[in-house]
């Protein structure tokens, strides 16, 4: 994890790959992690809602509560693949980054 980097940083560093990622996962993964249905809206609309807004925002609050709620706390499936594994994993780093930063 990289610690010292601020939220900006990360969300600078990540929204494009996750942008790129989650729909593909979502594609091969979906029918057997039905959940991952509801990432995927979840982080889209929290990616409109920062691309818009402050980073302080409360949505932003709402959205990494949500995220939390359906990933289990990013808790990764065995049976995924490596982009899968990266998607949670660049979620909860933004997610950590992001409280840390209030």
């Amino acid at each position: 994890m990289k610690n010292t980097a601020s939220f900006a940083q990360l969300k600078k560093e990540y929204l494009n790959v996750l942008k790129q990622y989650i729909p593909i996962v979502d594609r091969v993964h979906g029918s057997n992690h039905p959940e991952f249905h509801e990432v995927r809206r979840i982080f889209e609309n929290m990616n409109k809602q920062m691309e818009q807004a402050d980073v302080k925002s409360t949505e932003l609050q709402e959205f990494f509560s949500q995220l939390r709620r359906s990933t289990q706390d990013y808790r990764i499936p065995e049976d995924v693949c490596e982009s899968y594994e990266a998607v949670y994993r660049m979620l909860s780093e933004l997610d950590e980054t992001y409280h840390r930063s209030e």
